[in-house]
């Protein structure tokens, strides 16, 4: 049996019509047939391969704070580092409000193929979905990926605050009740629980003013408009003199700041709930191998030397950790975050 589409008188492939030339004849015989019916399949699943291949187009890296904020470094930092192992580009989009739930939602409703991240903090994972109707459920909407590390924080204060140490500041608070106010990257922050819980185990009032992210709150206590901050993103300003530290918050002491003490040092916040960490996450439902790929993509970064150096300048401890150990930390933080934020009666 032989198939032809040939046209014309004279048919050069000897398909025996008067008419063809042979141009354009497309004989397909018996071995022909059977051949292209035994490569339908092969041709399918390499299709198949291809569509789901991953990644196949750029990945958009949301952080949920806006520029210049901590979050902000660790997302462009860590772009660089993972856009030549994944061999496409990675682009950070800054999508603020909210304590970060803005960003956070709009990835948790994203298509679960690998190509929308979130470069989350403890902040908007484990205390802002207390606070109010963030519209996603951290550990049911997003799946845990990696973690860039523990971060440190810095108890700084305007040079004008008459305290030079931690009991002077608590001092100072207590004879000036509701005068001390301290500056957050938002409700539901990391900044605004610790200030809070400060408050409480110091037994003083103080005013929270939050603001669209820890770079505007940071530079209003620059400028003597508040008073205090909890992050590390106030350690430029310190080294610049704009502002005072007076401890350091963290698993140990941080090493760009080896003479200031730990909170823990003496005898504060040894049982705060939750630390501050940074990860990366993708919807629920990204396939396993995905997460996988990201997870080892991420922790081979953070092995390489100018990405460590980076996250140390912002405050941060590199940790390379399976996407299981992260997700613990993120639902052990988040019931510790919950009860606190009971017992402080902000929630």
């Amino acid at each position: 049996m032989r198939t032809h589409a040939c046209a014309g008188r004279r048919c050069g492939a000897g398909c025996g019509r008067p008419r063809c030339t042979g141009r354009g004849c497309r004989m397909i015989g018996r071995r022909g047939l059977l051949g292209a019916s035994l490569a339908a399949p092969l041709l399918a699943r390499s299709g198949t391969a291809r569509a789901h291949a991953f990644p196949d187009r750029p990945i958009r890296y949301v952080c949920p704070f806006p520029p210049g904020a901590t979050n902000d470094n660790v997302s462009r930092s860590m772009a660089r580092a993972l856009a030549p192992r994944l061999g496409v580009a990675v682009v950070v989009e800054n999508k603020a409000g909210a304590g970060g739930a803005v960003g956070t939602r709009l990835v948790a409703e994203s298509r679960p193929d690998g190509h929308t991240l979130l470069n989350a903090s403890a902040g908007n994972l484990t205390i802002a979905p207390h606070l109010s109707n963030v519209g996603y459920d951290p550990l049911r909407d997003l799946a845990p990926i990696a973690s860039a590390g523990e971060a440190y924080s810095l108890i700084a204060v305007h040079p004008a605050v008459p305290a030079r140490s931690m009991a002077e500041l608590v001092a100072f608070a207590r004879r000036n009740p509701g005068v001390l106010n301290y500056g957050s990257a938002g409700i539901g922050s990391a900044g605004h629980l610790r200030g809070a819980l400060l408050a409480d185990e110091g037994g003083f009032e103080a005013v929270h003013v939050p603001f669209p992210g820890s770079a505007p709150a940071v530079n209003s206590v620059a400028a003597g408009d508040c008073h205090l901050i909890i992050d590390p993103i106030a350690a430029p300003l310190v080294r610049d003199g704009r502002l005072r530290a007076l401890a350091t918050l963290g698993p140990d002491r941080w090493d760009a700041f080896p003479d200031l003490p730990t909170l823990a040092e003496l005898g504060i916040g040894r049982d705060w709930p939750g630390s501050g960490w940074f990860g990366l996450f993708a919807p629920a439902g990204t396939p396993a191998a995905v997460i996988q790929r990201l997870n080892r993509d991420f922790n081979d970064s953070l092995a390489e030397p100018e990405v460590a150096a980076a996250l140390r300048r912002f405050g941060l401890r590199p940790e390379a950790i399976t996407p299981q150990e992260l997700g613990r930390r993120v639902a052990a933080d988040h019931a510790a975050v919950g009860a606190a934020l009971h017992r402080l009666r902000i929630a």
